[in-house]
């Protein structure tokens, strides 16, 4: 699921300390670098938000450990 990345969004993923990334994630396999189940890492890394996204993609498959 794609949303736009805006002001709110930005202020909001901040003060609730929300998490979104793959590195954040308990299907991500850290020494691999892979997801568990197979899907696709790019779009969802912490480094590809580093600059300012116009979007966030978030992904079907996150789940918090």
């Amino acid at each position: 699921m794609r949303i736009a990345w805006d002001d709110l969004f930005a202020r909001e993923r901040q003060r609730f300390d929300l998490r979104h990334c793959c590195e954040d994630c308990g299907q991500f396999d850290r020494r691999a670098a892979v997801c568990a189940h197979g899907f696709p890492t790019q779009g969802h890394r912490q480094a590809d938000y580093e600059a300012e996204p116009t979007d966030i993609l978030f992904c079907k498959e996150f789940e918090l450990c």
